[in-house]
């Protein structure tokens, strides 16, 4: 009986080891240039006394489409030190159009009840949403006019806010969507990292990292 009770209690202190070691090494598996890239200049963000996490995204993006609910639940556990915020990819073309719906309802604050919508029309029910009146016309039962649409369309803010997101993308080095940000430095992809999860892992190592250099 004592055998097997010193064997179960052997077995529990190095299963409890191993789980200890598992996660002490977790950290040490991603690596710069490897698991991530750490930019040669930073990137502006919006915050400085907050750790910032971009997102670069396109609405026409079928990854960032399905990335966007496993992003926005990982978005609630965020600690209150951390800034989030979506950089829509301005890479010519109707991935400039979609920046400009973007920046144009959240100049109309209604950004929060309508990015899903439009992640969904475009994906589910395979609309274009690439012209100003098919805009218009997903956007009305949102309570925006065509009046008010247009005006905000063309509007010296969400100009100056496309301006910025193409100096982002650069300053970002970007090539592909969705890819994260950390806090200006560090540029995560998903093939770098085996894809979703990895990437919210990677930047929940590297938050940590910034967070013990302040």
């Amino acid at each position: 009986m004592r055998v097997l009770m010193t064997a179960t209690l052997v077995w529990l202190l190095g299963s409890f080891t191993a789980v200890q070691a598992q996660a002490l090494m977790a950290p040490a598996e991603f690596k710069a240039g490897e698991h991530y890239i750490e930019l040669t200049t930073p990137a502006p963000t919006q915050d400085p006394d907050k750790i910032e996490i971009a997102e670069l995204f396109w609405y026409g993006c079928g990854h960032c489409f399905q990335f966007e609910p496993v992003l926005q639940e990982w978005k609630k556990t965020l600690a209150e030190d951390v800034n989030f915020r979506e950089v829509p990819a301005v890479f010519g073309g109707v991935w400039n159009t979609h920046a400009q719906l973007f920046y144009t309802v959240q100049s109309l604050g209604k950004l929060e009840e309508t990015h899903k919508a439009i992640f969904n029309a475009i994906h589910v029910e395979k609309l274009s949403l690439a012209n100003e009146d098919e805009m218009i016309e997903f956007l009305e039962p949102y309570g925006i006019n065509a009046e008010e649409f247009n005006k905000a369309w063309a509007s010296f803010g969400v100009r100056s806010k496309m301006s910025e997101a193409g100096r982002l993308a650069k300053a970002y080095r970007a090539t592909g969507v969705p890819t994260l940000i950390v806090n200006g430095k560090y540029r995560i992809e998903g093939g770098m990292v085996g894809g979703f999860d990895g990437m919210l892992e990677a930047a929940d190592y590297l938050v940590d990292q910034e967070r013990q250099a302040r």
